[in-house]
């Protein structure tokens, strides 16, 4: 039986606001683009806005510029990953690295999609980042999403 393999691959972990965290992410090379599987447990469950708080959840999931998940700050972790990744320097909502909301179900996601913004060898040495809030992909520079919760490096996949 053929089967293709990952060009890429990120494995999450959760940082101090989320540490239960934990899952992984596959690049696969796909004509004119890339096909993306992810799977992450421990995500925060839901909580509707209120008193003029953002929600948590669905969560915002993008790739970022820098393939460091240092936390320098445990108020705001994961800083050193930088802003999401945008190599054509579009507005946000346009960024190649804006992906689908992570909808958790019970503190699990899964989801398989295509993007035409990269292929997998591009995103190689940069980060994904789930954060905190739905990504409104409108406001600038990052959508409103909050803080990082999660990070992973994206590297070449060795499996």
């Amino acid at each position: 039986m053929y089967k293709i393999k990952p060009v890429a691959y990120g494995k999450i972990l959760g940082g101090p606001l989320a540490p239960d965290i934990n899952g992984h992410i596959y690049f696969y090379d796909a004509a004119g683009g890339t096909e993306i599987f992810v799977e992450v447990w421990g995500l925060p469950l839901y909580k509707p806005a209120h008193n003029g708080n953002e929600p948590i959840g669905p969560l915002g999931f993008h790739i970022h510029e820098y393939g460091v998940c240092e936390i320098t700050n445990y108020n705001e972790p994961f800083q050193s990953a930088g802003g999401h990744y945008n190599p054509n320097n579009e507005p946000h909502g346009n960024h190649a690295g804006d992906l689908p909301v992570l909808f958790s179900n019970n503190g699990y996601a899964r989801m398989t999609f295509y993007t035409d913004r990269f292929k997998p060898r591009d995103i190689i040495d940069k980060s994904i980042i789930i954060h905190e809030h739905p990504d409104d992909y409108r406001t600038q520079p990052a959508g409103n999403s909050g803080r990082r919760l999660a990070c992973g490096v994206i590297a070449p996949y060795n499996g």
